[in-house]
């Protein structure tokens, strides 16, 4: 079973948690604003901890080239997504790199790639991924790929962290209905020792955010609400999508009955 509409990131109305079309181009650039605003002062020659084989500017080159191919990808219509534009992982020839050099292409491509998202019709089959319009899906993948990598900054560079509830909400959200199902379509021998484990509750406590993935089946079936299960991790938002994302340990979370399955889950489910 494929991820709902409103799982996979194409929502037609808004709801709880569920920001709009618009609100998410706008994050985008917000987001992008927010990350580079960390960068004061900070030696990009660094190695970033939660993104160990990369340095911070190369990280920075990722974001901006993974807006860069989602932009490219729309502007020419293609109709299915061409991963050789993407030259997010080619990170191996930016080294030296200064915030002052950085800071406006990450913006440009920002704000390029919101710019494209407004002229499109939300709905038309450019770059469809899991077939679902484009445009809806790398409005919402691109916001949430920069605020993953914009904690992955803050981090590096020892600056706070703080996320929009909604957009943490929307956050866990494309990760219980992108990320994990991606993760047993891409690594299906990685993924295999869940399959028919059991039931897990990911339960937010600052915001109406309750997610259950039910493992018990050949794939992950994710439903949303409050249903008692296997085990259940409970914890703000935030803090929900960074254990999510492996940013943090479940240290300081709670955790309500088969602590291995959400351990295996967690260190299995990439993206």
């Amino acid at each position: 079973m494929g991820p709902s509409q409103a799982q996979a990131g194409v929502p037609t109305s808004t709801g709880v948690g569920i920001p709009s079309y618009e609100r998410r181009c706008a994050e985008i650039i917000n987001q992008t604003e927010l990350l580079t605003s960390s960068l004061t002062d900070a030696d990009l020659g660094v190695q970033v901890p939660s993104t160990p084989d990369w340095t911070l500017n190369q990280l920075l080159r990722h974001v901006g080239h993974a807006h860069r191919w989602a932009d490219s990808m729309l502007r020419d219509r293609l109709p299915e997504i061409d991963f050789s534009r993407n030259g997010a992982q080619l990170l191996a020839s930016y080294v030296g790199e200064t915030a002052s050099e950085l800071i406006p292409w990450l913006t440009e491509g920002a704000a390029s790639l919101a710019e494209v998202l407004r002229e499109v019709d939300p709905d038309e089959m450019i770059a469809p991924l899991g077939g679902f319009p484009g445009p809806r899906v790398w409005s919402r993948r691109m916001t949430h790929e920069t605020v993953i990598h914009r904690w992955d900054v803050c981090n590096a560079v020892g600056v706070p962290f703080a996320l929009d509830p909604e957009i943490a909400q929307d956050t866990l959200r494309e990760w219980t209905g992108l990320a994990l199902p991606y993760s047993f379509t891409r690594w299906p021998d990685q993924t295999a020792p869940l399959v028919g484990s059991g039931t897990v509750h990911l339960h937010a406590t600052d915001v109406e955010a309750e997610f259950v993935i039910d493992l018990t089946g050949s794939a992950p079936v994710v439903s949303e609400g409050h249903v008692k299960a296997s085990v259940a991790l409970r914890g703000p938002v935030v803090d929900l999508v960074l254990a999510g994302y492996r940013r943090r340990s479940l240290e300081g979370l709670e955790v309500f009955g088969d602590a291995d399955l959400l351990t295996s889950m967690l260190e299995r489910v990439r993206f």
